[in-house]
């Protein structure tokens, strides 16, 4: 049970853990790098590469099993045509070029114009990048880390970490998705079968 040894602590001493594990990732500490280098507004890495990698690196597995891709969101209302956010997204693929995982680049302004269509349902239109972790429908999937001005690691993490170091997903009922919640537990469960899935 030693892949437990951080669920049930203070948050403090998750989120320190959180970011150690994290920043000493091979993989994610080379995505970061060349985020902050990519110059992007309000930007965050988020979701499977950080909280995947926290779980292999509890349960002993190499980095970047697992992992589809790397998600990197940002927001930039300034022009929220689909020609300005694919002008980045090509920016992006030529920036990342040679990373272990591809990156998929998403400006959170534009989330509310495209989702409806492609998931049946509204979305809020966001007014930050950190507002659209908050409407994940797994909780456990609500991180996000960037470095500040300072460079130092940022955390963003609506609903606290117990969840991530519990290897429990739980879902986030504040939108109806329940398919996606069940079906991400499910690949993850294949991945980490010490994982459990909180029914919806």
């Amino acid at each position: 049970m030693d892949h437990l040894r951080y669920s049930g602590l203070p948050f403090e001493a998750q989120r320190g853990a959180f970011l150690e594990i994290v920043s000493r990732d091979s993989l994610v500490r080379e995505a970061l790098a060349r985020a902050r280098t990519l110059g992007l507004p309000d930007w965050l890495v988020v979701s499977g590469a950080l909280y995947n990698s926290v779980w292999n690196h509890l349960t002993g597995k190499p980095s970047g099993y697992g992992i589809k891709d790397v998600d990197l969101f940002y927001f930039d209302d300034s022009d929220l045509s689909y020609e300005a956010e694919d002008a980045v997204i090509r920016r992006a693929a030529r920036h990342f070029e040679g990373l272990a995982l591809p990156v998929e680049v998403r400006n959170q302004a534009r989330v509310h114009l495209w989702y409806p269509q492609k998931f049946g349902q509204p979305c809020p239109r966001y007014t930050n990048a950190s507002e659209s972790i908050s409407y994940f429908a797994s909780k456990t999937h609500a991180v996000g880390v960037r470095y500040d001005a300072g460079g130092h690691l940022e955390l963003v993490a609506p609903f606290g970490l117990d969840d991530v170091f519990s290897f429990r997903i739980t879902p986030n009922r504040v939108t109806d998705n329940q398919q996606t919640h069940e079906a991400k537990g499910k690949r993850a469960l294949e991945c980490w079968p010490e994982i459990s899935v909180v029914p919806w």
